[in-house]
């Protein structure tokens, strides 16, 4: 069967996997990953595919089309990524491949249709199938069955219409056996230009993989482990992740530096150490990042430096206990303080995450967040206002209390793609919290300490002064004149 997997047009660089989708202020925009993962798979089960990524390359439905023709796609079955912000447009998309394509079926797959089916489903008669959760497995036994017209019951995680009805067969289990999954990577060689791809906090060219998938923290604003990956950590082996590592050296030797884009990487000591042991025995010199938790000792923050780590992005959101509490962190400010200290001992740069407005957030509150920032003083900083998104309890809290502005999802962004100010929290506007992080934003980038530290790592690093002056130039609009809101 012919598959096509689309990542259906929206906005220009408009990044759907990343944990809250939009146009960023950085220019940063993610890979398909999940989609690249799912494509891969079908292909190795015998199906013929076709990958194509929209917003990286600002293609409308013509441009599709003519890419297809060219190369004698006409698909059976097209699975769409979807994110809330633009599940208007994703679905606009559906209709046009059901009137382009005689017979094409098609397949919502992500974070939105995952909590919503049925108000997904509401919106338009011509979806055919929503996959549950992580959808992998979903597609190709989906491909199989409607190739062998075999009924579609007992494919679990899927929902579909059958005779005026909604059937929801159930959510499937998890892989288990992540190593059966072929290099996401194959995938994006032969389809994507990886120089689309922008991570402001990365070194460029950038590659995306995972070593393991789902969180075993349960933070209750976080996206991915509540409605896709789960809340245990899935891990491939160390031995196929080195090898992918191999393959990238290999076919993409301008890449300077690979992003693994676990939820918390870090959260198995013993492995990292094994990983990073991995790496310096194979004599791999790389550069690479990943996410993790404000919970690594100095030891091994060490030797993840010797095995080529430059960066961590990790989210300390708040500067209050209380906050972090509410949020289910499973952190103290202690812990973040003494992370960073060693952190910064160990010469591995921080990008630092923070937010605004969850329950029983204040000015004061807020006030002790930004100086946290400041005192922590990672290398790069994040401030955004609380996004909340079905399937998460945060939504949920935020739902109950009656402080979401609107279920109308477009207007989750700005006509240019930035996120909005659809949550009222307790005690503030979406309005004041913006400017809040506007404010924390200044506070943070422009002290002339930070100021003269950037200029000496542009000097006596001039890839990096590249890389920086990108993002700058990028950022500086929104850094002195505010959001777009």
């Amino acid at each position: 069967m012919r598959i096509l997997f689309l990542n259906p047009p929206f906005l220009y660089k408009f990044s759907r996997e990343q944990r809250s989708p939009a146009v960023t202020k950085s220019g940063t925009i993610y890979y398909p990953m999940w989609l690249a993962y799912a494509a891969g798979y079908s292909e190795q089960n015998g199906h013929e595919i076709f990958l194509i990524d929209s917003p990286a390359e600002d293609l409308g439905f013509k441009e599709i089309k003519d890419r297809l023709n060219k190369n004698d796609f006409i698909p059976n079955l097209a699975v769409l990524a979807t994110s809330t912000p633009s599940i208007y447009e994703d679905i606009k998309t559906s209709e046009w491949l059901k009137q382009t394509y005689s017979g094409v079926k098609v397949i919502l797959v992500g974070t939105h249709p995952t909590s919503l089916p049925l108000e997904t489903f509401a919106i338009s008669d011509q979806i055919d199938f929503i996959a549950l959760r992580e959808y992998d497995e979903t597609i190709v036994e989906l491909a199989n069955n409607l190739e062998n017209k075999i009924p579609l019951d007992n494919i679990k995680g899927l929902v579909f219409k059958k005779g005026g009805e909604i059937i929801n067969t159930g959510l499937r289990d998890y892989i288990e056996d992540l190593d059966k999954l072929p290099f996401v990577t194959g995938v994006y060689k032969r389809f994507l230009d990886y120089k689309n791809y922008f991570y402001s906090a990365n070194l460029f060219p950038v590659i995306t993989i995972i070593t393991g998938r789902g969180c075993p923290f349960q933070c209750e604003y976080c996206l991915y482990p509540q409605t896709m990956l789960g809340n245990r950590f899935r891990k491939r082996s160390l031995k196929n992740v080195v090898e992918e590592v191999k393959y990238i050296k290999e076919q993409f030797p301008k890449v300077r530096e690979i992003f693994f884009e676990d939820d918390t990487l870090t959260v198995d000591k013993e492995r990292v150490i094994r990983f990073c042991n991995l790496i310096i025995k194979n004599k791999l010199k790389i550069k690479w990042s990943t996410n993790s938790r404000a919970q690594v000792d100095l030891d091994t923050l060490k030797l993840m430096k010797r095995a080529g780590c430059r960066l961590l992005c990790v989210g300390y959101e708040s500067g209050n206990q209380e906050i972090l509490d509410n949020l289910n962190k499973k952190i103290t400010l202690d812990e973040e303080l003494q992370f960073s200290k060693a952190a910064k001992r160990a010469g591995i740069k921080i990008h630092g995450c923070f937010l605004f407005g969850y329950k029983g957030e204040t000015k004061e509150t807020i006030e002790k967040t930004i100086n946290w920032a400041i005192q922590l003083n990672a290398n790069t900083a994040q401030f955004f206002p609380l996004m909340v998104y079905p399937g998460t309890k945060a939504y949920t809290w935020a739902e109950s209390r009656n402080l979401i502005r609107t279920k109308n999802y477009r207007h989750w962004l700005t006509d240019t793609g930035l996120h909005n100010t659809i949550l009222d929290s307790e005690h503030f506007t979406g309005e004041e919290l913006v400017k809040y992080c506007d404010l924390a934003r200044k506070r943070f980038y422009l002290r002339p300490s930070y100021i003269i530290k950037k200029i000496f790592e542009g000097v006596f690093h001039p890839k990096e002064g590249i890389r920086l002056t990108k993002a700058f130039f990028r950022f500086i609009k929104y850094l002195l004149g505010g959001s777009d809101v």
